[in-house]
């Protein structure tokens, strides 16, 4: 069970690691866990670490999110190289949290090496997460972007959506951005009204999802259909439909919020 901290345990104990290289996460595809590497293996094979970030406990084990030198080698029968995407569906909740916040901490270590206000070196606060700048004192703390996603539903009907970016035919809920001066409610509305072109009404709070791509935190919800057609933006939304919960075209895992959001519905239709 993976369990965010801020600080590491006192003591000399085994560590694991999340390793990063080139900003692309390296799994152990001999291992079960994929993305958790002994911290001893790191050494062993004489990686050189340029970042460190501790980032919680797996038991009573320390994880450390690491980025080794672009130049370290890899043994290609041993360890790949990709996106966090490829956890998706792989690997349970709590590693991909894991992976998340590794990959989240240390690209806001590397985006943050200076100080936007003066232009000195910043930091690394070892009291605080926190990247602070000697000369002025500007302090920057880990920067989350808050998002909503919705799935609207009517009935026995639920509206999914295309994104035009996605590589297959995939279909899945509708989200956005919260912008300045929004609440998460008024982004619901007005993201649905943008992409599809219909009204909701009756939001209800479904459960929230770190989502690591790169920075975001998914509030989910569920809306209910009020009026309007469908009429996708075509330019975020290549295509949207009404769906029969018995007839789904395919959907995201259920390790995302999305995933978990249509199937949660669907459940409820015959329990």
């Amino acid at each position: 069970m993976f369990r965010p901290e801020n600080a590491p345990p006192e003591g000399d104990l085994p560590e694991l690691h999340v390793v990063f290289q080139s900003g692309k996460l390296v799994t152990d595809m001999r291992s079960t866990e994929l993305c958790l590497l002994e911290g001893q293996l790191t050494r062993i094979l004489g990686w050189q670490v340029r970042r460190r970030q501790f980032i919680g406990l797996w038991g009573e084990k320390p994880v450390f999110a690491v980025e080794i030198d672009e130049r370290d080698e890899l043994d290609p029968l041993q360890f790949a190289s990709g996106s966090l995407y490829q956890l998706l569906g792989r690997v349970d909740e709590q590693l991909f949290a894991a992976a998340g916040r590794a990959a989240q901490l240390l690209d806001w270590e590397r985006d943050h090496q200076f100080c936007g206000r003066c232009g000195g070196a910043m930091h690394t606060d070892l009291a605080e997460r926190a990247m602070r700048c000697p000369p002025c004192g500007t302090t920057l703390y880990p920067r989350i972007a808050p998002c909503i996603i919705t799935l609207v539903t009517r009935g026995d009907e639920l509206l999914l959506a295309r994104n035009a970016n996605f590589p297959g035919p995939m279909y899945s809920t509708l989200a956005g951005f919260i912008e300045a001066g929004e609440s998460a409610e008024e982004t619901l509305r007005r993201e649905v009204r943008e992409e599809v072109g219909v009204e909701v009404d009756q939001l209800q709070y479904f459960q929230s999802q770190a989502w690591p791509f790169p920075n975001q935190l998914m509030l989910g919800f569920y809306a209910e259909y009020a009026s309007g057609e469908i009429t996708p933006d075509r330019t975020e939304i290549a295509d949207a439909q009404w769906f029969h919960y018995t007839d789904l075209p395919a959907i995201p895992p259920a390790s995302s919020v999305a995933g978990q959001l249509i199937r949660h519905y669907v459940a409820s239709r015959h329990p």
